[in-house]
């Protein structure tokens, strides 16, 4: 059971009620743990308009699926892993590349060095050292594409807390985690 109220559009605010509409629009229903979130504006604000900017950013809907599976099964966030695994099939990402993201590396090079980095950001808190970046630099990561896989980072450790701290109910297909809680 969710710690705070899940907030449907039929009793959401006026400020919330838009942004739950849009929610709804994009997935076909509206989500749980959009509907946690709504119980602020603000957050929910935030969140959306995150995935909608890195949602069209450069690294693409795949690498970002794998990158948040990684990062849900790192803070033991069974909503995130659930969602973003479903998100990643129907990016086009096979359950073998999904799986293997979830435990942290890839068969393509490019998506293996993100998926490292990723890693040591959320396992040691974003202290990174100049060789980290110049390996994702290596594997053909230019300056934005860096800054912005952080941000996909920061975003999903954003909704792994949400889910985990607020007990949101999973309402995707489970995947099971490979960490330790």
């Amino acid at each position: 059971m969710s710690r705070v109220p899940l907030i449907d559009a039929r009793n959401a605010s006026d400020e919330a009620k838009p942004l739950l509409d849009d929610i709804t629009s994009a997935f076909g229903t509206t989500p749980a743990m959009f509907k946690a979130v709504a119980n602020s504006p603000a957050a929910l604000k935030m969140m959306w308009a995150g995935f909608g900017a890195l949602g069209g950013g450069r690294l693409g809907a795949a690498l970002g699926e794998q990158v948040a599976v990684l990062v849900a099964d790192r803070n033991s966030c069974e909503y995130c892993l659930a969602a973003h695994t479903a998100l990643g099939r129907k990016a086009g990402v096979s359950a073998e590349d999904m799986g293997h993201a979830q435990a942290g590396h890839s068969h393509d090079p490019r998506t293996d060095a993100a998926l490292r980095f990723a890693a040591k950001l959320v396992q040691d808190r974003a202290q990174v050292t100049d060789a980290d970046v110049e390996a994702l630099r290596t594997a053909g990561f230019d300056d934005e594409e860096v800054v912005e896989l952080v941000a996909h980072v920061a975003l999903n450790l954003f909704t792994n807390y949400v889910n985990v701290a607020l007990s949101v109910p999973l309402d995707f297909p489970k995947v099971a985690l490979r960490q330790a809680g």
